[in-house]
């Protein structure tokens, strides 16, 4: 197997002099010690050793195709999880220092041709092995560039204006599927191989998914120009890879946790499988026990399962875990906000949400709008406990606002809209904004896993409603805060049981759609709503008339692009997924 020339050597080798203490640096460099030592970097990633991971990779990063790989999947890792901004950035940076080296040991001619002439029957020793990993590297380096592209702007229009470099990296897996499917017949599987495979399958498992999720006037634009996407294929290909004996294993375990236990709850209807997930998580809990990243998966499928109070447990481990990457603390931070969120545990919530607020370079807006929304729910004299002005919170919210790619946050400009309310010299309170925002986040799908607190929102919910109807001096957010507080109360009342109930509740928002004068996302959640209740109720037409509703006669409301994810996830359920091929 033909070497890797190293190029000229490391100028500033004494910048890594202290990070190599314990671990040798590779004095050659070819495919199998590259694998060797990607696969030695990432298991220091997983059991915590970031920059051990990190300085493992980097004096290979400009030399070695899965160095570079290795050492930008570790800082998009960290993004991912993160869901930081300057995270975010430098993961991009450092893929496309990654994709130019891997553009150095691709064939010569484009790979498009190189491989459509080998599924063409000519000779499959036209591309070394190099060169084969070469363009797998080069088609995730791609990949990745554009999932971070996803994290950053929710409504895609980012990633369409990438689309023909996405595209590349697509045709590349394509064509490698099928010099894949060529070679399987093969006896001589070795290593090299079978990591190859577990590249192919990784990156035609996530295409698939990632394209899957996009609402049809999304999809249409893609499809254009060549793109396709069918879920289940993705999660049949991310399950195959993720039981190779490959460096890409983790990787599809990690996208699989990824997709169920947050994408499917936060741009579908919450259909994450949960089995699958614990099955895929249980051998690395074995193997790394105390790795942070996957201690907090764990504790995540206990949330989702409705086990809070073990889920506080793990989230705390996760924290004890590591000092090294506060982000991930971060993420605990957020998740135990929910958890006491969804118990009503008011002040433990403010606590985290204000952690969040000091620490986190996320979302500030997010985080000084959730302390105050929280503290909302509390009565004005125990909030005088923690020192803070509600009032004064809310005004804060609009100038921490952030834009990216000149784009706003979509959740920051709900936030925005909502804390409005109180730049008057004489504001007026929001309604259960706690809860409103727990919607958002589709949080009600997870605390109906939980009859006990469910029945305790309601109680919350109709004391909300009864100050509403007997109130003596009402303000000209009067429908719209009733019509919330009937959203919020359908949703408690369907994961109660109680499903003609609920259905009035939606339908008593959709009667008033007219006299709304702010909140006009109401509307077409409401019908989105009960098109999901006929749809549990079995009536599959129904369910798609009001489904199909909400998304064709409404726009330019808030929190728009998110319910038209939930919408194309509810129509492909209801529907049945279209049948593709890679």
């Amino acid at each position: 197997m033909a070497s890797i020339p190293n190029g000229t050597q490391m100028e500033d080798e004494e910048n890594f002099e202290d990070a190599f203490e314990n671990i040798p640096v590779a004095s050659k460099m070819n495919l199998k010690t590259s694998l060797e030592e990607c696969t030695m970097a990432l298991n220091l990633f997983l059991n915590n050793k970031f920059s051990e991971a990190l300085s493992l990779l980097r004096p290979w990063s400009k030399d070695s195709v899965y160095h570079a790989l290795g050492y930008s999947t570790i800082l998009v890792m960290q993004a991912a999880m993160t869901f930081e901004q300057q995270d975010i950035q430098m993961g991009i940076s450092t893929m496309k220092e990654a994709l130019q080296t891997c553009q150095r040991f691709r064939k010569r001619n484009t790979v498009v041709e190189s491989l459509t002439n080998l599924v063409s029957k000519q000779s499959a020793d036209q591309l070394t092995d190099e060169e084969m990993h070469a363009e797998i590297c080069y088609a995730e380096c791609l990949l990745q560039k554009a999932a971070l592209t996803f994290v950053q702007d929710e409504n895609m229009i980012s990633f369409i204006r990438g689309g023909l470099r996405i595209r590349t990296s697509y045709q590349i897996y394509k064509e490698c599927h099928h010099v894949l499917l060529m070679t399987q017949g093969n006896q001589s599987k070795d290593e090299a191989y079978y990591q190859y495979e577990g590249g192919v399958k990784l990156g035609i498992g996530a295409f698939n998914l990632m394209l899957s999720l996009l609402p049809a006037r999304i999809l249409r634009l893609l499809e254009f120009i060549g793109f396709s996407g069918n879920r289940e294929l993705g999660l049949s290909q991310l399950r195959e890879g993720a039981a190779t004996p490959s460096l890409r294993a983790v990787l599809c375990v990690l996208t699989l946790l990824m997709y169920h236990t947050y994408i499917a709850l936060i741009l579908g209807t919450g259909e994450g499988n949960l089995q699958e997930a614990e099955e895929l998580l249980e051998p690395y809990l074995s193997k790394f026990p105390n790795g942070s990243i996957i201690l907090f998966y764990a504790a995540r499928i206990n949330v989702l399962k409705g086990n809070f109070e073990s889920a506080q447990i793990t989230f705390q481990q996760c924290i004890e875990s590591q000092q090294e990457w506060k982000q991930i603390h971060h993420l605990c931070y957020w998740e135990l906000m929910w958890c006491h969120t969804f118990q009503q545990q008011w002040l433990k919530a403010y606590h985290y949400a204000d952690l969040l607020a000091k620490e986190s370079r996320w979302s500030k807006a997010i985080y000084v709008f959730q302390k105050a929304a929280i503290l909302s729910m509390l009565p004005d004299e125990v909030v005088k406990t923690t020192g803070e002005d509600v009032v004064a919170l809310f005004r804060q919210v609009e100038s921490l606002k952030q834009r990216i790619a000149g784009k706003s946050i979509p959740t920051e400009k709900f936030a925005v809209r909502k804390a409005r309310r109180y730049m008057s010299s004489n504001p007026v309170k929001l309604v259960l904004p706690a809860l409103e925002m727990m919607y958002v986040w589709n949080g009600f799908t997870i605390v109906g896993k939980r009859a006990d607190l469910t029945e305790n929102l309601l109680v919350t919910v109709e004391q909300a409603e009864k100050a509403l109807n007997e109130e003596t001096n009402p303000t000209e957010f009067l429908v719209d805060d009733q019509c919330l507080v009937q959203l919020l109360k359908g949703l408690t009342l369907k994961h109660s049981g109680r499903l003609l109930q609920a259905e009035l509740c939606f339908s008593q928002v959709i009667q008033n759609e007219k006299r709304i004068r702010y909140d006009h996302y109401l509307t077409p959640f409401s019908f989105y709503e009960l098109g999901l209740l006929y749809k549990q109720q079995g009536e599959i037409e129904k369910a798609i008339r009001f489904i199909e509703t909400a998304k064709s006669n409404y726009k330019d409301y808030s929190m728009e692009s998110r319910l038209h994810f939930r919408i194309h996830a509810a129509l492909n359920s209801l529907k049945g997924s279209p049948a593709t091929t890679p």
